[in-house]
């Protein structure tokens, strides 16, 4: 391995359009920030970076939904993720975001770049147009009928009943979501990446010069670069991004996937006026971590785009993971199938240390693995308390027990004496060994197998019954459970740092460097303890309980979504519900509203007045049916303007699985203005 002067690692950036979740961290957070930890630890110069990634179709479509802009989503979740991130303990140096100005200045810069020197190629193709709101659709815009299996409201890049992969043109009667109305193909043109041209290149570097990679990630790339590259679309319409700082590009942002990895480079220069000495120095060794979805980009298009430009570094190394499920199910947001960060860091109150112990002991990196609360209860109580805590409890306070909780003064080792200590510089070698090669679970495990030396040691010796014949010998035993245990301050630094700062604390010390880590003089003799307490606490039954409730009754909602009905709401009373006043009314005259595909303008006659409502029930009813039904309205609703018109009220439908409205109407005919109850 080349020798270098500093290590710059990246963290996948996380979608701000949702909370991050512990497949997330098991992924990408929680190995990141150990490794960071370790080098810190080592005295290496290090840069730990992370950052929101605010742009991309998702975010508008939440922004649509919710009636709000893309800026408010991404605030709202790039605060939450980052005082998430903060509480948990993961130390980055800068977390930044790329909707600020900094990162629009370097991303288009770097696309400029690479413009001028011509990197790029232009090609015009059709996409589809939304005459009426004049924007061109990205897939996600676009629903239609699924070709395959019929569902109506497939998307113009899946099928989320069936599955399928699909593209907008596949779509049977597709429509906008903006407007309803049928989109029309229109020549768009759009600056393309070849990265056709870079496959000998990364032939080379990859599967010649990077061996050592781990197996998923090489295999991964093997398989895209046998398959062969084609151009990739640097640009997309779209009015939320970065824009594309040309003339002849108005409604073009830069694509997602081209913007979002520069916001590494970004997030350094909002951190550091020094940042090319990190990108560009060629003593600089550069790490992504990342989940095995974002292989491909960061190491086939991220490094053809560095090379590209031609004055960045290249990674060194990608230790990418794999999965985490939950329960035996993959995870989920969509489906609510996760444990969200935030909400664990509420309902385990501090315990952040024992969520990042369970997702390293059990991380997917090398295959895809399983996160289930009973395992979660299991390594806290079995290991956490009952290794770790035992010893350490043990050797505080037998020491403040026996010497006033100073440390005592060590006589002649014994064989088993040496034999401890030894142990854990032996440890020492086979953690650094693991960390290097980033095999985190079993540096977690050897690091835990210096508590378990501890605790044979101290069951072997049994200083609680010596002490009746021989004190000096207890003196020596536990001079050397406390060297031990000053020992496992440093070793789990990088797993546990909250739990090795409490027992600092109890120990009366300063942090150790790594470089100390299995010498047998940590603690001096006299050394003063502070009072000590639990290292850890068990975790009850009833905890568990409530959070495999929580997941039960998620499941149970989704499969009542995927029978085609939604899960309940959340509760109202009595009084909330009167508030609403539903009258019976019929309807007097009929016609489509102009230029929409939904609505419908119709009179209704409530029996208290006449009045107007614009109901989005064309696709369903004609205005000939429509008019001389009865039908149920939502007669104190607050009037909104829609396509021009002032709607009062709302008329009750019921959908069924396919989508299909169905009005809600008295079973025989009874008079206008009759309260529904």
């Amino acid at each position: 391995m080349t020798d270098f002067k500093r290590t710059l690692i990246t963290s996948a950036l996380p979608y701000a359009n949702g909370p991050v979740h512990i497949g997330h961290l098991a992924g990408v957070y929680v190995p990141a920030d150990i490794y960071a930890r370790y080098l810190r630890l080592k005295g290496e110069e290090v840069l730990f970076i992370g950052g929101s990634d605010e742009h991309g179709v998702p975010i508008t479509l939440k922004a649509r939904n919710e009636m709000i802009t893309p800026q408010d989503v991404v605030d709202k979740y790039h605060a939450l993720i980052k005082d998430s991130f903060a509480r948990l303990g993961i130390s980055f140096d800068v977390y930044s975001r790329t909707s600020a100005p900094i990162h629009y200045e370097t991303a288009s810069a770097f696309f400029m770049k690479l413009y001028r020197e011509g990197k790029f190629v232009e090609k015009t193709s059709e996409q589809y147009y939304d005459e009426e709101t004049h924007h061109f659709l990205a897939d996600r815009y676009i629903v239609g009928t699924c070709p395959k299996c019929g569902f109506e409201k497939a998307y113009g890049d899946q099928c989320e009943s069936c599955g399928t992969s699909l593209s907008p043109t596949e779509l049977v009667n597709p429509r906008s979501v903006l407007s309803g109305n049928t989109p029309v193909l229109k020549e768009t043109k759009h600056w393309y990446l070849p990265l056709d041209h870079y496959e000998p290149w990364l032939r080379e570097w990859i599967l010649e010069g990077h061996t050592e990679w781990k197996a998923n990630v090489y295999g991964q790339c093997k398989s895209w670069i046998d398959s062969g590259l084609q151009p990739r679309a640097v640009t997309r319409d779209l009015d939320w991004g970065v824009p594309v700082p040309l003339e002849d590009a108005p409604g073009k942002v830069l694509y997602v996937w081209f913007d979002a990895p520069i916001g590494y480079i970004s997030a350094t220069r909002e951190l550091t006026p020094e940042w090319e000495k990190w990108w560009k120095d060629r003593d600089t060794r550069m790490l992504h971590f990342i989940g095995k979805d974002n292989i491909v980009f960061h190491c086939i298009i991220f490094p053809a785009m560095l090379k590209a430009e031609g004055s960045y570094n290249l990674p060194d190394n990608v230790p990418a993971n794999e999965f985490l499920n939950l329960e035996g199910d993959k995870i989920s947001t969509s489906r609510n199938w996760a444990v969200w960060l935030h909400e664990y860091l509420e309902r385990f109150p501090g315990k952040e240390d024992v969520l990042k112990y369970v997702l390293t002991a059990n991380a997917p990196e090398t295959k895809d693995n399983d996160f289930t609360w009973k395992d979660f209860q299991t390594r806290n109580n079995s290991e956490l308390v009952a290794i770790l805590g035992n010893f350490v409890n043990r050797a505080l306070v037998l020491t403040e027990k026996y010497f006033m909780a100073e440390v005592p003064v060590a006589g002649e080792l014994t064989v088993s004496d040496r034999q401890a200590l030894e142990g854990v510089s032996a440890l020492r070698g086979e953690i650094e060994k693991s960390l290097d090669n980033f095999r985190f679970r079993e540096a977690l495990k050897n690091a835990m197998d210096i508590a378990r030396l501890g605790n044979k040691y101290l069951a072997d010796e049994e200083p609680w019954k010596v002490v009746k014949t021989d004190q000096e010998r207890v003196k020596t035993i536990l001079n050397v459970s406390l060297q031990i245990t000053a020992n496992l301050t440093i070793a789990l630094e990088p797993f546990l740092p909250f739990s090795m700062e409490k027992l600092r604390g109890f120990l009366n010390i300063r942090g150790f460097g790594w470089n100390e880590l299995g010498r047998t003089n940590l603690l001096s003799a006299g050394h003063r303890l502070n009072p000590s307490a639990l290292l850890f606490e068990k975790i009850e039954d009833h905890q568990i309980e409530r959070e495999i409730k929580k997941l039960l009754d998620v499941k149970k909602a989704n499969e009542a979504t995927m029978a085609g009905l939604s899960p309940a709401k959340d509760p109202v009373n009595i009084d909330q519900f009167g508030a609403m006043d539903i009258r019976t009314g019929t309807v007097i005259a009929a016609e489509k509203v102009a230029k929409t595909q939904k609505l419908l303008k119709l009179t209704i006659d409530t029996g208290i007045d006449t009045r107007t409502v614009v109901s989005g029930i064309a696709e369903h009813y004609t205005p000939e049916e429509m008019t001389g039904k009865q039908v149920c309205i939502l007669v104190n609703l607050e009037p909104r303007p829609l396509k021009g018109i002032e709607s009062r009220g709302m008329i009750l439908c019921a959908q069924d699985p396919s989508g299909k409205l169905v009005l809600v109407s008295p079973e025989s005919l009874v008079k206008n203005g009759s309260e529904v109850k």
